[in-house]
């Protein structure tokens, strides 16, 4: 396993980037593309910021409550890269949990998702690391993520299918046990009840 680094190694992307390009046939002194190989080393800082941050920062608001009911934050907008193609997925992402006392501030719902998303990832991965990481952080009855996702490889290459949506859930504690409680969080999130 390859020790993980704790710094975008800037110098070495914009090296690899003008080597694809000139890979590619592309004349890499011309105006246009003069600066092309900074740019993609400052968009991959930060379009994977979340491989150096930890998302247990976003836990330190955590209040008592007495809120024994469905908390579901909906649509949250997300873009990641997949890992196979370096392309962008990007969709929405429904994170729900069933608390047991305590909840956490809704934005930190979303701030959970990029941390997540903002890594090399596949569709998969990305919605059981949000799911594990909620029911192992907050600890409550039941979490429950789906995610819905159009993947840049699938539209714009290979198989060229625009308008394909990917649709992956993760479901944990009592929304996996219990069939009402998991048709109940299903259908809250379901785009026909906006």
């Amino acid at each position: 396993m390859t020790k993980k680094s704790t710094a975008v190694d800037t110098e070495r992307i914009r090296k690899a980037i003008n080597e694809i390009l000139e890979a590619v046939g592309e004349d890499t002194g011309r105006e246009g593309l003069k600066g092309t190989p900074e740019r993609v080393a400052r968009m991959y800082v930060e379009l994977l910021a979340g491989m150096r941050e930890d998302p247990k920062r976003h836990l330190r608001s955590i209040f008592t409550e007495k809120h024994d009911e469905i908390v579901l934050l909906r649509d949250i907008p997300f873009y990641s890269i997949c890992e196979h193609h370096l392309l962008p997925f990007i969709g929405e992402a429904h994170v729900s949990y069933l608390p047991t006392g305590q909840v956490v501030g809704v934005s930190k719902l979303a701030r959970i998702v990029d941390c997540f998303a903002r890594r090399l990832q596949t569709q998969e991965r990305l919605t059981n690391q949000i799911a594990d990481f909620i029911m192992t952080n907050l600890k409550p009855l039941g979490v429950a993520v789906v995610l819905e996702a159009s993947h840049s490889c699938m539209t714009i290459r290979g198989i060229k299918k625009p308008g394909s949506v990917m649709v992956t859930s993760a479901l944990r504690g009592t929304f996996r046990r219990d069939p009402r409680s998991r048709s109940e969080v299903l259908s809250l999130m379901h785009k026909d009840n906006k």
